[in-house]
């Protein structure tokens, strides 16, 4: 028997699978991160707590794993899937120079405005195909290097190492020998040329980061590396894939074709389509990424980034009260024949993608006496799949490529009616692979291909068949006119 070990490090958690040849989890361990939400939209974690995590879930894991009857000597190699954006600095020596930044943290706001006013914004595009956000990383190494005295010391001397979590791990899991990082982590950093495949110069200068230490980058499978995890076991394992973790789904969806697209439905949304072997910069407020590589081939993606998703729905639960179960989701908005013309706007944090307008704030729309809060609920339901049609539309313009299928995965994906909605509003095939953990799996799988477990990427198309797909039903034509309301509310 052959086996992968997959961490898929997130910011809440750290997920450890042990999956067989045939992408079926064998064991799983989930250990609880802690996220230090600050003043001044400043959001921080503990490097060394990240590490400690990771290994607590690796161990907990393989512990699990040998208990149920498995040996750990058949586990044939590692994969990465991590948070994006999320980066920290380091010295030579492995410690912590700062606290790691989390992708959620707004700290650089200011720098992102300062960069727009010196016009740096189609260059950065052109380049890197992302546009200036806080969400990216790069702004906030800047935000440090003019705020930290010892961090500019550091990067002026050449003493601070850069990295994603992914970087991070390998650094510190092989003992500083590996400094390494894969294209998809690399292109969510404002450093990263998209069609040289290499850390652009001129962008680190003109960011003044020009002695900033950054790590070699590689495709998503290689052989980056091997770790005992600081003892664990005792022989080394080879770490043969590392990739961002949208990407990863990406992947372990099987968006291995152009058309192919996968959405993302947690606290926000991120939907990724595969545009093929070249990068095309969008005109619609996509950004451009690598959708994921092997030795022998990059597919590149559109992705557009919703920042409110499930966390819409949250808010009416928690903030509001207006229902208690989740579960009852589904037969609440079925109750209703419409939305009653009720639209909430979720810009709690502004709005990504397509409209990227981050100084928004969220609104219920179209209240009148007629409405009730199960109209609330259900605006907050819509809310997310009218967002993922607003980006598809873009996706489709910007590539010149239709959406042949879009594949699901995340807790929303549970609701039928969010399903068969996204399908009536898109007119186009919506599957769910009902597989929980597919980050992991898409970085088990990549592992694997480098470690010879899959032969190549058509012997990965038999696996995981267990899909359900769903389609544009009778109701398709009166979603359609509730979404020329919701593009009505958008653009006032």
């Amino acid at each position: 028997m052959s086996y992968i070990l997959a961490i898929d490090q997130g910011t809440s958690s750290t997920k450890t699978i042990v999956f067989d040849a045939q992408g079926k989890a064998k064991f799983k361990a989930t250990e609880l991160l802690k996220t230090h939400y600050l003043e001044g939209n400043r959001v921080e974690q503990e490097p060394e707590v990240i590490y400690q995590n990771t290994l607590a879930s690796v161990r907990k894991c393989l512990d699990g794993f040998e208990a149920s009857g498995g040996d750990v000597k058949e586990i044939k190699a590692c994969g990465i899937s991590n948070q994006r954006e999320t980066f920290l600095l380091w010295d030579k020596k492995g410690t912590p120079l700062y606290n790691a930044i989390v992708w959620q943290c707004k700290r650089s706001v200011e720098v992102c405005d300062r960069l727009k006013r010196e016009g740096l914004g189609p260059k950065i595009n052109q380049k890197t195909g992302l546009i200036i956000d806080p969400y990216f990383s790069g702004t906030k190494v800047i935000w440090l290097y003019e705020n930290e005295p010892k961090i500019r010391e550091a990067i002026d001397k050449g003493q601070a190492y850069f990295g994603n979590v992914d970087s991070w791990l390998l650094y510190k899991m092989t003992g500083g020998k590996s400094y390494m990082t894969d294209y998809t982590n690399a292109s969510r950093t404002m450093f990263f040329n998209l069609k040289d495949l290499q850390w652009d110069r001129e962008l680190l200068a003109d960011f003044g980061l020009s002695q900033l230490n950054l790590p070699e980058v590689k495709p998503s499978s290689f052989h980056f590396g091997e770790t005992s995890f600081d003892g664990l076991i005792d022989h080394q394992m080879s770490i043969s894939a590392m990739i961002g973790d949208s990407h990863a789904a990406a992947f372990g969806e099987g968006c291995f074709e152009v058309g192919n697209a996968k959405a993302t439905l947690g606290t926000g949304s991120s939907i990724l389509m595969n545009i093929g072997s070249t990068p095309k910069t969008s005109q619609n407020g996509m950004v451009t990424t690598i959708c994921w590589s092997t030795a022998d081939r990059v597919d590149y993606a559109l992705e557009g980034i919703i920042v409110s998703a499930g966390a819409t729905i949250e808010w009416v639960k928690n903030q509001l009260g207006l229902f208690e179960n989740t579960g009852d989701l589904e037969k609440i908005c079925l109750s209703l024949d419409d939305n009653g013309g009720v639209y909430i706007v979720p810009a709690f944090s502004g709005l990504g993608a397509p409209h990227w307008d981050m100084n928004r704030k969220a609104s219920v729309e179209g209240l009148s006496f007629e409405s009730t809060k199960n109209h609330v609920i259900r605006a907050a339901v819509e809310s997310v799949p009218y967002q993922i049609k607003d980006v598809i539309v873009a996706m489709e313009t910007d590539s010149g490529t239709q959406l042949t299928e879009l594949k699901i995965d995340g807790g929303i994906t549970s609701n039928k009616f969010v399903v068969q909605f996204m399908a009536d509003l898109l007119e186009r095939k919506v599957t769910n692979i009902e597989i929980t953990d597919v980050s992991a799996l898409g970085a088990g799988y990549l592992a694997g291909l480098h470690a010879g477990v899959y032969d190549s990427i058509e012997a990965l198309k038999s696996l995981n068949q267990a899909t359900t797909s769903t389609y544009a039903g009778a109701e398709a034509e009166k979603v359609r006119d509730s979404y020329e309301g919701w593009k009505r509310v958008i653009a006032s």
